[in-house]
């Protein structure tokens, strides 16, 4: 047998006995949504930050590296940036929310201040999660065949089909916990990976000196920061959209329950200093493989195959078995927390919060499983069709998740006079502003990230709406 597939199999059994472990806390919803909200500091971090990079970081941003160059390093400062403002600003905070109101979703937390007798905030908030989490692990299941493809030389379809019963598996079976504890694994393998990865790279080249040499002969702009255009407004804007790629880590759902399911305010302290830590190992070690492995293998069809393109060539068969590992890794971490966000929105938010369902909470977690599965299949028979752009698919989703829900998150844990009405329309607005953007209004405008517009108008309908609200309530 191969030496890549034997480590394939050790790496499964092992978050086959970590979702076993887990199964004790998937009896109540708490439980199988939040791992009963009592997680390490730790553990926190790693998950956090794997669940926060995907498929997007070993193959979307190595190839944006490799595409563009060191332009791509804004993107480094831009994620740093704006993971470290959703730790100091949203993390302790909702924590301390969410346990006020018992929080198990988000939903839970953008209702718990109103009396929203028609259930506009959570039915809105629901069909967001759901669009776009479909997206969003459509786009996984992607990174998932192109894996299997160029690691393993396996069919596309084949590596899609086999990596999701890999990842619904051992979310249906462990939950929330079994997620977090196999977050850490592969949080653990993602910066053994981007660390050996690029510095191989590099040596293989002969040092950074060789690496900037040969991109300047293939192309003077791949060795300059401000390659975007020839100067003025849209360089201006280039540089400013990959510096708000971090803006949405304040509104992520996806994220925002990795704060939620810390024990207490002393572990989210903890964890914000290993997070970012972690998120420029990350970031940082992605893009120097992409623009490292331009100078190594120009003229690759695909930039997104970068990675395993480095993997095989450079290391033997065990240790480029153990980088698919890697890349995989990042699949899993994010596909299964994502699995869990939209199963949560369909048993918590609609079935038991919306249609008032009574039946018990046990009851109410198998039906999660089982919702799970459902979510996970249609992502897999989207993500078969055709391999999509994966850095541009998860930033469409990214940017419309975030610009729906930071705003309001933000308006709930430090407006004071907020009300549900700027909750309803800061949701709906910064969704459809950046759903728009990206459809009708991005290529006309330099490429300016969605998210910008998207957060810009959330806020200003959070904060307008529930000014004059608020104001028409004291009269």
């Amino acid at each position: 047998m191969p030496t890549t597939i034997i480590v394939l199999i050790v790496y499964l059994a092992i978050l086959a006995g970590l979702a076993i472990w887990s199964r004790r806390e998937t009896h109540t919803l708490a439980g199988y949504y939040l791992a009963g909200k009592k997680l390490p500091y730790w553990v926190v971090a790693f998950s956090t930050n794997a669940t926060g990079e995907s498929g997007w970081l070993l193959l979307g941003l190595s190839g944006m590296g490799y595409a563009v160059g060191i332009q791509a390093y804004w993107v480094v400062v831009g994620e740093v940036l704006g993971i470290a403002a959703a730790w100091w600003v949203v993390a302790r905070r909702l924590k301390k929310f969410g346990d006020e109101v018992d929080a198990i979703t988000i939903p839970d937390v953008l209702a718990a201040k109103f009396q929203d007798k028609w259930h506009l905030i959570r039915g809105i908030a629901v069909v967001i999660i759901l669009v776009m989490v479909t997206a969003y692990v459509t786009a996984q299941m992607v990174a998932t065949g192109k894996a299997f493809s160029s690691f393993l030389g396996m069919e596309y379809a084949t590596g899609v089909i086999l990596g999701s019963i890999f990842i619904i598996g051992y979310t249906f079976v462990g939950g929330y916990k079994a997620v977090s504890y196999t977050d850490v694994v592969q949080g653990v393998l993602m910066l053994l990976g981007l660390t050996a990865v690029p510095a191989a790279a590099i040596y293989a080249s002969g040092g950074w000196g060789e690496v900037q040499s040969n991109l300047a002969l293939q192309d003077p702009s791949l060795v300059n920061m401000f390659a975007f255009s020839d100067g003025g407004k849209p360089a201006l804007i280039a540089v400013v959209s990959l510096l708000a790629i971090g803006l949405p880590f304040l509104g992520v759902p996806q994220l925002l329950t990795r704060f939620m399911s810390a024990r207490d305010d002393g572990e989210i302290r903890k964890a914000r200093v290993a997070s970012l830590s972690m998120a420029l190992i990350f970031t940082f070690g992605a893009v120097t493989a992409g623009v490292v492995g331009r100078a190594l293998f120009p003229g690759l069809e695909d930039s997104e195959t970068i990675f395993p393109v480095l993997s095989n060539n450079l290391f033997p068969e065990v240790i480029s078995g153990m980088l698919l590992l890697v890349v995989l890794s990042a699949i899993m971490s994010t596909v299964d927390s994502l699995l869990l966000l939209a199963s949560s929105s369909v048993v918590r938010d609609t079935y038991q919060k919306i249609m008032g369902s009574t039946k018990s909470d046990e009851s109410l977690s198998t039906h999660g499983k089982y919702i799970t599965i459902i979510i996970g299949a249609v992502a897999v028979i989207l993500g078969i069709q055709e391999p999509r752009v994966i850095f541009d698919f998860v930033l469409a989703s990214w940017s419309g998740l975030g610009s729906a829900f930071g705003p309001v998150i933000i308006g709930i844990l430090y407006y004071k006079r907020i009300t549900w009405e700027g909750v309803v329309s800061g949701m709906l607005g910064g969704f459809v502003a950046s759903a728009a953007w990206l459809v009708w209004f991005k290529a006309d405008y330099y490429g300016l990230y969605e998210a910008i517009p998207g957060f810009t108008v959330g806020a200003a309908l959070t904060c307008g709406m529930s000014w004059l609200t608020s104001q028409r309530n004291q009269k």
